[in-house]
């Protein structure tokens, strides 16, 4: 088994060490799977540039947790899933569409249900969701902008997400409440 080193600002790659500063501005800690991404700057560079663009789009904090959170349950990437139910959670989303959520239902608000659809037909399609979904999708009062900004946020998600599963850092205290294991893994 490869063990991927968790770096921290001090002793990550010198190019590595903008986006973690960047990071912990934002979380105020560097979060166990940035400090295994920082093993490569493009990666973590890549990274922190594609959040900072999901998070100032256009949908609410809640509403890119109910993605992401999705994201992370579909690639069975389970560093993510915890981080993303905490953080689904302290965005205001209800533990029960969490819960459904990580049991591969919707979540019960219409537009929610929509988002975690949405995005999970992507992942499981790679992409080529039909006229209909994208219609349903629509009919939910979302433009075609918010279409493909779901598009963003699964980008942003499928860096961490295959980053987790190949990296498999260790979960931090904090998450471990949020802490499941795949099926199948």
């Amino acid at each position: 088994m490869t063990n991927f080193p968790v770096y921290t600002i001090e002793t990550a790659p010198e190019a590595s060490k903008p986006a973690l500063e960047a990071l912990t501005s934002a979380f105020g800690f560097i979060p166990n799977i940035a400090g295994a991404m920082a093993t490569s700057p493009a990666l973590i560079g890549s990274l922190t540039d594609l959040f900072g663009r999901v998070h100032n789009g256009s949908f609410s904090d809640a509403e890119i947790q109910i993605l992401l959170l999705t994201n992370a349950v579909t690639n069975g990437a389970e560093w993510a899933v915890a981080f993303h139910s905490y953080l689904a959670i302290a965005e205001g989303v209800g533990a029960d569409d969490v819960a459904a959520i990580r049991n591969g239902a919707l979540p019960g608000e219409a537009k929610h249900a929509g988002l975690s659809k949405l995005t999970r037909s992507l992942i499981e399609k790679r992409g080529g969701v039909s006229e209909t979904e994208k219609r349903e999708f629509l009919d939910l009062g979302f433009d075609e902008s918010r279409l493909l900004e779901v598009v963003a946020v699964l980008a942003a998600s499928t860096i961490t997400n295959y980053t987790a599963n190949i990296t498999q850092p260790p979960l931090e205290a904090t998450f471990q409440p949020h802490a499941r294991q795949a099926p199948g893994r």
